[in-house]
């Protein structure tokens, strides 16, 4: 790590007023001691942010995008040690850690290539005779200040998703990371401000505040920021949105993405999916595989496939790079996910696969009743469900029956099929053939239902981030 101590608010790095311990989830020793910020601190951000409105609102094009390109620059220079530390403070496998890497370096460099993209149009206005003689166009112009919360599973890639857009949006930005993982997001706000200093630019268009509830409240409630963009709980984030009222708010919150089985499906594919798309980042994912939903012609088939592939599936040391899963984020997490399995287990389901071994491996659970955690909500852990239906039609609605609303895969041989997901499916995504938590940072991502609301993907969070500004001229004689 290679920035300076205390929180980034201002021009300069101050000193907070307290420090908490970063935890390795894998054998609980310390990473680092990371500041804690307050209220006050918040205060200030906030009014140095918006201090800086008007000016990094007037930034010309070139210069956000060469911001965001010396960034790029900057953290493909230290890749392996960006990827050393997300392994250390999240305690995702080492594979994952590179994925987030590679996605965090091609969320700045899309965003530094939308920023050309960033433009109104004109409008006929003569379509009443009233119009006759009018110039009418449009252009798009910073929301204002931005607040990004961020989660704990991904957080280098969660605080990028809100920086680099709105950056190129030309918003100040104020980052408040998870309290269990800071350190990416600091490291990255230093190499932000070291571009923001080279290009003449106001350290203070990007700030990090850490600390509790209060510090984010403190943040979201102020009437003179013009947007939120949070990642994070579906409890939290409703109460953000109630709390944030009428400033706009951007949510991505929770999932139990559902990965349907046709019967016509290729077996050996979709066990595959299952395999990767369940346990990738531990099953710590919003879109990780959670209800397998498959016709019941082929449930048998697909467990016996299941049952073959989860023995491959390393459980260790994330610093390995043959494995797959490792220990959750907290001890907590893992006795509420077990806790989970075994209200489900008492309820009538079954346990047809449990990885043996002190960290929590893959499990497989079977006909799950509705109504249980297991199957209704979000697990956040490397648990897949099973459960069969008559058919494709059956399994469909099954996949709507919930609060949730953010990715599902269907896998089928039939374009019909396909297509009748693509049209029926109530969620933000919808994959054939390949893994609900197949995502492109370059396309619209979000949810519907308590999934979420807005899009991220740098052109759509740009666009959230902007207001369109109407503007009509009645030239002189």
């Amino acid at each position: 790590m290679k920035f300076p101590a205390g929180l980034p608010i201002g021009e300069s790095w101050i000193e907070a007023p307290s420090t908490a311990p970063v935890i390795f989830p894998y054998d609980g020793t310390p990473v680092a001691d990371a500041p804690v910020g307050d209220v006050a601190i918040a205060r200030t951000a906030l009014d140095s942010a918006l201090a800086v409105r008007e000016t990094v609102g007037r930034l010309p094009s070139y210069l956000r995008r060469k911001v965001l390109q010396d960034v790029h620059s900057a953290m493909l220079a230290e890749r392996d040690a960006f990827v050393d530390l997300l392994v250390l403070e999240t305690g995702k496998p080492l594979v994952d850690c590179r994925v987030e890497i590679d996605r965090t370096l091609l969320t700045l460099e899309t965003s530094a290539e939308e920023v050309a993209r960033l433009h109104g149009e004109t409008v006929p206005l003569d379509l009443l005779p009233s119009g006759e003689g009018l110039q009418g166009f449009w252009v798009r112009k910073p929301i204002g200040v931005v607040i990004g919360i961020t989660g704990f599973n991904y957080p280098l890639l969660l605080a990028a998703h809100k920086i680099a857009p709105a950056f190129a949006a030309g918003c100040p930005i104020i980052v408040k990371p998870a309290p269990q993982t800071p350190l990416a997001t600091l490291w990255l706000a230093h190499l932000m401000r070291s571009a923001l200093a080279d290009a003449g630019v106001p350290s203070s268009a990007l700030q990090v505040v850490t600390g509790g509830p209060e510090v984010g409240a403190t943040l979201t409630t102020d009437p003179r920021i013009g947007a939120v963009s949070f990642t994070g709980s579906a409890a939290v984030g409703h109460r953000i949105a109630r709390d944030a009222a009428p400033t706009k708010v951007l949510l991505e919150l929770g999932s139990n993405s559902a990965l349907v089985v046709a019967a016509d499906a290729d077996l050996d594919a979709a066990a595959d999916a299952i395999v990767r798309g369940g346990y990738y980042a531990s099953g710590q994912a919003c879109i990780s595989v959670q209800r397998v939903i498959a016709v019941e012609s082929v449930r048998e088939p697909l467990l016996e496939k299941l049952g073959a592939r989860l023995p491959e599936v390393v459980v260790g040391d994330p610093r390995d790079p043959e494995t797959r899963v490792s220990a959750l984020i907290n001890p907590a997490s893992t006795d509420r996910v077990r806790q989970w399995v075994g209200d489900a287990v008492h309820a009538g389901g079954s346990i047809a696969y449990e990885a043996p071994g002190d960290v929590l491996g893959p499990i497989v659970l079977t006909d799950v009743p509705d109504g249980l955690q297991a199957w209704d909500e979000e697990i956040f852990g490397p648990v897949i469900a099973v459960r069969s239906v008559p058919d494709v039609d059956s399994a469909l609605r099954a996949v709507n029956d919930t609060r949730y609303g953010l990715h599902a895969s269907v896998f089928t041989s039939s374009l019909d099929t396909a297509f009748a997901a693509i049209d029926r499916l109530d969620v933000g995504g919808v994959v054939i053939n390949d893994v609900p938590g197949f995502r492109s940072d370059v396309m619209p991502y979000g949810g519907v239902k308590d999934s979420g609301t807005g899009r991220e993907g740098p052109r759509f969070a740009i666009e959230e981030l902007t207001t369109t500004r109407m503007a009509i001229i009645r030239p002189r004689p």
